[in-house]
């Protein structure tokens, strides 16, 4: 990771952390290697739990549905973009 990227990254958690602060609400933040891996295998068996996806690019959502049956919504603006499936104008035969 270049110094400026990670200079990038430390100011957007910074950020974040701080909006989370004025909700009253904590947060932390890592970037420590180790600690990373274990966020990211977390994340790996959470991703592995949904069940089915809703995408809806046109408001930056997107819902998972798990296999126990709860719902998690994830704001983003590329993610939905990147679940959606692509329009195809082409014209089928039959």
């Amino acid at each position: 990771m270049t110094d400026k990227s990670a200079s990038r990254i430390e100011e957007a958690t910074s950020r974040v952390i701080e909006l989370e602060a004025e909700l009253e609400a904590a947060g932390s933040a890592t970037t420590e290697e180790t600690a990373l891996a274990r966020a990211r295998e977390t994340l790996h068996s959470w991703v592995d739990s949904v069940t089915a996806v809703v995408a809806t690019p046109g408001v930056g959502r997107v819902v998972l549905m798990h296999e126990n049956g709860t719902e998690s919504r994830i704001a983003s603006p590329d993610l939905p973009f990147k679940l959606a499936v692509p329009v195809n104008f082409t014209r089928r035969e039959g």
